[in-house]
């Protein structure tokens, strides 16, 4: 049996900014507060927090009073910044350049058109998608799919007689993302009333054809993926759907040896929220079964 670890699976350019980051600071000025989690992988945020990275899911769990608060990759609404200053905590931005250039897109579109309406084609509750709500202060409409884009339009929360400014999470698959867009371009009134920002992450938009050929051309796919990554899930549908012997897990306990035959050639990858060293680790234990 042979494995193979995808060379192009493992953080993204805006991840590994946020961790290394991370790793400076906690170095040189001890216990360090993420807000959210850095990155969507258990494992990667256990090794984090033996470092001294304490993850809180809201400004309001902790007093400020001088520490240091770390925006991740991810993003924040205006909001946080505020009130974070308010509390009194040091601040350290490390959200993802590309992240901030579609905040300042949104602002901007807004500005431009008084009557325009904001859509962005993400993941609902999304820590990215929170923060570019909030840089209309959650006047935009978030949908997940065709379908929640025809309810929206339905109900009258997309109004088809004015201009539309349409937006992507940077992580969503760029296939859907068009398919959402020719229809959405299809119902309007003109088609000088939509404009269509081309915002998913270029690093992320290019993995998926190498994915797709690097599932093809394996017998099996390993895909090493968090829990929570929304990433994760794009990208591990994405191999199902060209090879059914894909299968998903975490870390390498969760390898199953019937997954396997003595001949296979098996492909290891993961998603943009999966380190390096995990990918080996899987690697390793996929060896040691046959």
């Amino acid at each position: 049996m042979t494995v193979e670890i995808d060379r192009n699976s493992g953080f993204c350019g805006g991840v590994i900014r946020a961790i290394d980051g991370a790793e400076k600071l906690l170095a040189e000025s001890g216990p360090l507060f993420s807000l959210g989690a850095i990155v969507h992988n258990e494992a990667e945020l256990g090794r984090l927090r033996e470092k001294g990275l304490r993850t809180v899911d809201s400004l309001q769990s902790v007093l400020g009073n001088g520490r240091t608060l770390l925006i991740r990759a991810h993003g924040e609404p205006p909001q946080t910044y505020r009130i974070a200053e308010e509390m009194g905590w040091k601040v350290v931005d490390f959200t993802c350049p590309v992240v901030l250039k579609i905040q300042k897109s949104i602002r901007e579109a807004r500005a431009a058109k008084k009557d325009g309406q904001i859509v962005i084609f993400g993941k609902i509750g999304h820590a990215e998608v929170l923060g570019l709500v909030g840089q209309v202060d959650g006047d935009a409409s978030v949908v997940e799919n065709l379908h929640q884009l025809q309810e929206a339009i339905a109900s009258g929360k997309i109004d088809l007689n004015r201009p539309v400014d349409i937006f992507s999470q940077t992580t969503k698959s760029p296939v859907e993302y068009e398919e959402l867009c020719t229809s959405l371009a299809g119902r309007m009134a003109s088609p000088g009333l939509l404009t269509v920002h081309n915002t998913i992450c270029r690093q992320v938009a290019s993995r998926h054809d190498e994915l797709s050929e690097f599932a093809r051309t394996h017998d099996v796919v390993v895909f090493v993926s968090g829990r929570e990554s929304s990433n994760g899930r794009v990208l591990s549908d994405l191999c199902k759907s060209v090879n059914p012997r894909t299968y998903v897990v975490g870390n390498a306990s969760e390898l199953d040896p019937s997954w396997f035959s003595p001949d296979d050639n098996v492909g290891v990858c993961g998603a943009t929220s999966t380190p390096k060293w995990l990918l080996e680790e899987v690697a390793v234990q996929i060896k040691n079964l046959h």
